[in-house]
């Protein structure tokens, strides 16, 4: 995947500028920076949800209705008091990649079960969403995009709300699809163990401040880039020094 020049105008202003940066295959990459730093703006531009004012976005792949691509939003965009189950919502995948008004058939309902294997949550297929956990419940949207078969996955602050125990479920379910040569791009505020979670990490500020390794990336300049002066005293496991 690739962005060159990317910039996004919202509202008479630039929400991102001249965003530059390549993905390979097989890559886990956390998207951090502030509030209002254009996280989700970035991902709803990859998505094809907001133009582009210029600059190009590049999946590598010729089809747009692929379903190459998977867009997990944050959570306060998703209706939770809606009565779906679990199965319902991966299964919606499958009619992202196939078309809405295509009926499931035999081979639909085995890839369903076969996601919701991987993610665990076999034994929650009839469960209401709102029965779910936090992490339970971006485990079945990753069940989703896999069965989208989604080469690219978009996860926007995956871990809000998500205990350290689900999160380290979560991060484990995405290096395996990282592995399978997926790329996997999760923004996040938290700042925590970036170095044991990610391949590569984008800082982003409006603009990129810093894109690598998460132990090269995360100098003082940087840090301060994202966060102000508040951000030299901030280290990479989010102590405070």
């Amino acid at each position: 995947m690739s962005l060159q020049g990317v910039t996004v105008e919202l509202g008479g202003r630039k929400a991102l500028s001249d965003v530059t940066f390549d993905v390979d295959a097989g890559t886990l990459m956390g998207v951090v920076g502030p509030n209002g730093a254009g996280k989700s703006t970035l991902f709803n531009a990859v998505a094809g949800l907001l133009p582009v004012s210029q600059g190009e976005v590049t999946l590598h792949q010729a089809d747009p209705t692929s379903g190459e691509l998977a867009y997990v939003p944050q959570r306060e965009s998703v209706n939770w008091r809606f009565p779906v189950t679990v199965m319902d919502v991966v299964m919606m995948g499958r009619c992202c990649r196939l078309g809405w008004f295509r009926r499931p058939g035999t081979r639909d309902r085995e890839i369903v079960n076969v996601c919701l294997g991987r993610v665990g949550l076999w034994d929650y297929r009839s469960a209401l969403m709102t029965e779910l956990s936090g992490g339970q419940r971006q485990r079945v949207f990753v069940a989703r995009a896999l069965a989208q078969e989604a080469s690219v996955l978009l996860l926007d602050e995956a871990f809000s709300g998500v205990d350290a125990g689900a999160q380290e479920e979560l991060v484990e379910v995405l290096r395996t699809l990282r592995d399978e040569g997926r790329i996997v791009l999760l923004a996040t505020h938290d700042l925590t163990n970036l170095s044991g979670r990610f391949d590569q990490v984008l800082c982003l500020n409006c603009h990129v401040c810093a894109c690598g390794p998460p132990d090269q990336v995360f100098t003082t300049e940087v840090m301060e880039e994202l966060y102000g002066a508040h951000g030299i005293r901030l280290t990479v496991d989010g102590d405070s020094q």
